[in-house]
């Protein structure tokens, strides 16, 4: 007897029309797992119609944290923080199937994922709380845009370097001249701030990791501080620059912004199988010895 009495299942779009036909095979073995042990199976309504399964019910996105008890992510990792972001105060757990090039989120493998899956929807995993982080622009005193991270927020300039202002729990840290700075989550440590030179920080870490991008100064290093840290960016001078959320959501900044980061409320639950090992999973994904 399965631990979850509703599970969703959400695709990848909108290029899914490219793997139209692997994800309706798949979705309907996982309709046919979900048959056996009696459980109710529901996919998002983007998927639906990209596959037609009419004889499964739908949801959009928007309505499904509700309504299920555990939500599979049939993409990548990319797939996964759009879908976090979107379920977050459902407080459902996720499990991801990877599609993608990477997986450090979405880690099962389309050649154990039917004995995994079974196993965790009997109830035999391993529960993986995440972090999130609050971002709030502040521009003439008014909060003019708010989201959540899985991974990071990037404050990121155009052609020419930004000069920002950095302070953590109301203490001045520096100013730097950089292409820009990652303030990052510790699952996020391995996406964007990886490849600009930053720290792996382990998941269960209750920490944040601030990462320069090609700073001007070569001294201006990646720190990690306390998850409970309040990080405040100033720009002092600018071009042009944007903040980007999980690398998926674009805002144009001003001169006069502020833009307050700190951990969010609310976090992410992952369910792995009972053999999932975070340092193996590395050891696979960066090619280590």
């Amino acid at each position: 007897m399965s631990k979850f009495n509703k599970i969703a299942v959400i695709g990848k779009y909108p290029s899914f029309e490219e793997v139209g036909d692997f994800h309706a095979q798949l979705i309907q073995l996982i309709g046919h797992l979900s048959n056996k042990k009696n459980v109710e199976l529901i996919i998002e309504e983007k998927t639906q119609k990209q596959i037609n399964l009419v004889q499964f019910k739908s949801l959009p996105l928007t309505d499904i944290g509700p309504q299920v008890d555990v939500a599979i992510i049939v993409g990548g990792d990319g797939t996964m923080l759009g879908v976090a972001r979107s379920l977050v105060d459902s407080q459902i757990p996720l499990i991801g199937v990877n599609r993608g090039r990477f997986g450090f989120l979405a880690d099962l493998d389309i050649n154990t994922m039917f004995s995994n899956i079974d196993m965790i929807l009997d109830g035999d995993f391993i529960r993986d709380d995440r972090m999130l982080i609050d971002t709030r622009i502040i521009r003439s005193d008014k909060v003019i845009y708010e989201s959540q991270s899985l991974n990071d927020v990037v404050i990121k300039s155009g052609l020419k370097l930004i000069e920002l202002e950095v302070i953590i729990d109301d203490r001045f840290v520096h100013t730097q001249r950089s292409d820009g700075i990652i303030v990052s989550t510790p699952t996020g440590t391995t996406a964007y701030a990886l490849s600009a030179g930053g720290p792996i920080l382990h998941p269960n870490l209750d920490a944040i990791s601030i990462v320069p991008i090609s700073p001007h100064t070569l001294s201006n290093r990646p720190i990690a501080v306390s998850g409970n840290s309040e990080i405040v960016i100033k720009i002092i001078h600018m071009d042009e620059a944007y903040a980007s959320i999980d690398g998926q959501i674009k805002f144009p900044l001003d001169l006069r912004d502020r833009i307050e980061i700190k951990k969010a409320n609310q976090n992410i639950s992952i369910l792995h199988p009972n053999n999932y090992c975070y340092f193996e999973m590395l050891r696979n994904k960066l090619n280590w010895g």
